[in-house]
């Protein structure tokens, strides 16, 4: 399961808001690459949805079935919020339905 936890509007090319949902997963335990000490986390990823502000705010909360699993991606930089140190990540996290097998299996029909 994962949890939603918050929303956020963004603008498309044509300059019409719509909004993604944040959700986030359980928690996971992780050692630390650089001092080998554990630490808790939990995935995080958003996705599109045709909601309007008032159903994002009341969604927050919510638990849909599935996970947020890691795939590999084109590299690209981030900057780490707390640091401001810039890395490079080859992945990313994307929601995965409950009975999917793999996130390239989503279907859209228009």
């Amino acid at each position: 399961m994962v949890r939603i936890v918050g929303y956020h509007a963004n603008e498309n090319e044509e300059g019409d808001v719509f909004y993604t949902l944040s959700i986030q997963g359980g928690v996971e335990v992780v050692k630390s690459q650089q001092t080998g000490k554990f630490y808790l986390t939990a995935r995080k990823t958003r996705i599109s949805c045709t909601f309007d502000e008032l159903t994002c705010q009341s969604l927050i909360g919510s638990e849909l079935p599935g996970t947020i699993v890691k795939v590999d991606c084109e590299p690209y930089s981030y900057i780490i919020p707390d640091s401001q140190e810039e890395v490079m990540l080859t992945h990313t996290y994307v929601y995965q339905a409950e009975h999917a097998e793999s996130p390239e299996e989503a279907v859209f029909a228009e």
